[in-house]
């Protein structure tokens, strides 16, 4: 009953698309008034979308999901002079623009009155942006973390571990929105199923100036829009893809519109001998196998109504690396996640300036871990699963100078966990820690939140203000009420937009095996999980930057930032497995600096180089959590580096168009190495890791050693024609083959090693 009850509220009301996302409604007509059916291209440099439509009988063109900012509109009809016209997408209210086009004239050419799409004059914040071009041509990546591949890629974010991404140093607070779905688990290929890259439209990135209808998960908000815009007729793609590590893979889309509907699905499968990061060289026990499938209708109701669904299934299943002493012994650990998902969407325009959007969502995610009998230094088994029921309701209205939205949140999330060990080497362990344990709970976590921002445009200032209540209700009974603010000022004859932020934050805790850290059970494993359930953080963000257009061809982001966070979130990881717990210190401190610098296109070439930098320090004593291992001793005093604390990060990428269907480009991928907390026996961790590793390993200071890597990649279109174009790219990675030691944690932390050099192809057709 209670199943039905919340599947009927979801229908009754959910929500259409993302949140930050806009919709052109465009028109074009002959000198007479009369609809003209054509060609119509519409680009953004600054969000890197370039795409072709053909208007309907009509002239009219809708297009969805376009990120905010300045898009150029390009129409060459045969008959009629040439149009290029601007125009701004600043609301998730619908733009109507209209184009008459004119007949031309003898010495008439083209008409261009387009201004510079490299800079959004209305942003109040600095904002990254991933189109479909970047997407498209982007280095190929092992199975499991293409969509971290590209996120990782941007300034501010680095990996620790198996791909799990880190913004700005904080560690587990990435929130992923998933065609305006929030999901606030760890999306980590060794937590959560892959969303493919291919199936990525477009990606939207906020680490500051973060909006108020934004919460639980601060750390950075990824938006991810995996739907097509709507063209008449079927239309899709076919990829295939392969390399080194025996790696293959198959994606699979296409979609149908007619009249006012659109039905659309995808599918993918993968498999690779490189699915986790490995502990040693060797890439000892290392195979995963993925897939996913996804169906998406939408159906414009009427001119003011539409209802969108989605069903999504993903799983994953792999084994967990060894190291030497584990692969000797004859260790064999396995894992997999399995999440079925479910959204229903409905978006109401009751005026030309006001809309009402609904949205929900069901999903069931479920993680299993096992160990055999030989397994060392722990055996480890653990199956932990949720369901969880989430509605947003929210309403947008434009008055003036104003956009205004306001809306709430509830998430129910009905945890459950079973987890158990055996111990196979106590040498390994404190003095009197159990030689087993076994551990089973359930418990709801209920959240609620309701935000109202508002939008001003004062000519060329920009401000951002919002409010947010949040109310967090597991082990602990929290609430927080938090103010966003973000302004900026555009100077037009500098092509120039400063911008200052506020973040006030409340992040609430990891919820993977949450209910075992925060128990009295967790006593019998150590005892200073006593009486410490883990808080959720609370902070406070600023930035400050500018973003700058060169030459109308470059575009340079620069900013400042400082975060300061109270109950600052970490985890403990159990040796080498995927196994963590959600612990959390005192405060942290973390601050620096980065810069991008976008190059679209001169003289056929385009790409980018990004920096940062970053200084993190965490303070104790720990004031939440549950800690496995060595750690006889810990500190209620002091401070240490934060485990993202990596001073200087390098990304670069630059293409080359060698003819209209040739490419070459090359990059680079500099990182001066993340600090390490070694507790332990040397000649154990030389037994453990062998000498490769460990030359890799700083001891004097208590780093890792700078890694300095290569990538190359091109491509072509081998076959183009009205109804079909086929792309075949290569791509060598890592070729300067340095053995990319990202984390050594020593004995009672898990070490990642990055892929050696690798090679991969892949295929694509697109008809």
């Amino acid at each position: 009953m209670k199943k039905c009850i919340v599947l009927f509220l979801l229908i009754a009301g959910s929500a259409f698309g993302q949140s930050n996302y806009g919709e052109l409604r465009l028109s074009v007509t002959d000198p007479s008034g009369l609809g003209v059916k054509g060609t119509v291209q519409i680009v953004s440099e600054a969000n890197q979308y370039r795409r072709s439509f053909i208007t309907d009988d009509r002239g009219v063109l809708t297009v969805q999901r376009l990120s905010y900012g300045v898009y150029k509109i390009e129409i060459k009809q045969p008959g009629f002079a040439d149009v290029s016209e601007s125009v701004q997408i600043h609301s998730s209210i619908p733009t109507d623009y209209a184009i008459r086009l004119k007949l031309p004239s003898v010495n008439e050419s083209v008409t261009v009155n387009a201004g510079n799409t490299l800079i959004n004059p209305d942003e109040a914040g600095a904002v990254n942006q991933i189109g479909s071009d970047t997407i498209q041509d982007r280095l190929s990546s092992v199975p499991g973390r293409s969509l971290q591949d590209l996120v990782n890629s941007q300034p501010g974010w680095l990996y620790e571990g198996n791909a799990v991404l880190h913004p700005r140093g904080s560690e587990y607070q990435t929130q992923f929105v998933v065609d305006g779905i929030p999901l606030t688990d760890n999306r980590s290929p060794s937590f959560g199923p892959e969303i493919e890259a291919d199936d990525v439209q477009s990606i939207t990135i906020y680490t500051a100036g973060i909006p108020a209808e934004y919460g639980r998960k601060m750390g950075g908000v990824v938006e991810v829009n995996t739907l097509q815009d709507s063209q008449a007729g079927f239309h899709g793609q076919a990829i295939l893809s392969g390399g080194s590590f025996h790696s293959a893979g198959i994606f699979l889309q296409g979609q149908y519109v007619w009249g006012r509907n659109t039905l659309g699905g995808s599918a993918s499968g993968s498999m690779t001998d490189h699915y986790l990061n490995p502990v040693v060289p060797q890439n000892f026990s290392n195979t995963g196998t993925l897939g996913d499938f996804s169906l998406h209708y939408q159906r414009e109701l009427t001119l003011k109504d539409r209802l969108s669904l989605i069903v999504r299934h993903e799983l994953s299943r792999y084994d967990i690396p060894n190291e030497l002493l584990q692969q000797v012994a004859g260790q064999r650990q396995t894992a997999d996640n399995i999440e079925t998902m479910g959204i229903v969407s409905y978006q109401h325009t009751f005026f030309s300036n006001a809309v009402a959007d609904f949205r929900g969502m069901v999903r069931d995610n479920a993680n299993d871990f096992n160990s055999n009998s030989n397994s060392t230094p722990i055996e480890v088994s653990e199956h932990n699963w949720f369901r969880e029921g989430y509605f947003k309701g929210s309403i947008t209205l434009t008055h003036g100078r104003h956009e205004i939205k306001a809306g709430v949140e509830f998430d129910n999330l009905f945890l459950n966990e079973n987890f158990r060990y055996g111990i196979t080497d106590p040498t390994r362990f404190d003095p009197g820690t159990p030689s087993a344990f076994a551990f089973a709970a359930n418990r709801p976590d209920l959240e609620q939140s309701a935000f109202v921002q508002d939008l001003i445009r004062l000519g060329h200032w920009t401000v951002s203000a919002g409010l947010r209540w949040d109310h967090y209700q597991l082990i602990l009974n929290r609430q927080a009420v938090d103010p966003r603010f973000s302004i900026s000022r555009y100077f037009p004859s500098a092509d120039l937009v400063l911008h200052f932020s506020y973040d006030r934050v409340f992040q609430t805790p990891s919820f993977e095996n949450i209910l075992l850290s925060s128990s009295t059970a967790a006593t019998m494993l150590n005892p200073i999980s006593l009486q410490l359930p883990v808080e959720p953080s609370e902070g406070n963000y600023y930035e400050a930057g500018l973003t700058k257009a060169l030459f109308q061809k470059i575009k340079l982001d620069a900013n400042y930032f400082r975060r300061l966070v109270n109950n600052h979130a970490d985890d403990d990881q159990i040796t080498n497995t995927t196994i963590s717990f959600p612990i959390a210190f005192r405060k942290a401190i973390v601050y620096g600096a980065e810069a991008k610098v976008l190059l679209t296109e001169w003289n056929r070439l385009s790409g980018y180089v990004s920096y940062s930098y970053t200084v993190g320090n965490v303070w104790f004593p720990v004031t939440g959590g549950l800690f496995l291992g060595a750690n006889t001793v810990i500190p209620i005093t002091g401070h240490f580096p934060d485990s993202q604390d990596q001073r200087n990060t390098v990304r670069a990428r630059l293409r080359y168009q060698i003819a209209p269907r040739l490419w070459i480009a090359g990059g680079v991928q500099y990182d001066t190495g993340l600090p390490f907390d070694f507790v332990g026996d040397p000649a154990l961790v030389l037994a453990q890791y062998g000498p490769q590793v460990l030359s890799r390993i700083n001891f004097a200071r208590g780093r890792i050693y700078p890694t300095f890597q290569a990538n190359a990649s091109a491509g072509a279109d081998i076959y183009k024609s009205d109804r079909l174009k086929m792309r075949l790219q290569a791509d060598g990675q890592n070729l300067t083959n340095v053995l990319d030691v990202i984390d050594f944690g020593g004995l009672f932390s898990g070490n990642a090693i990055g892929p050696s050099r690798s090679y991969a192809l892949r295929l694509t057709a697109e008809f």
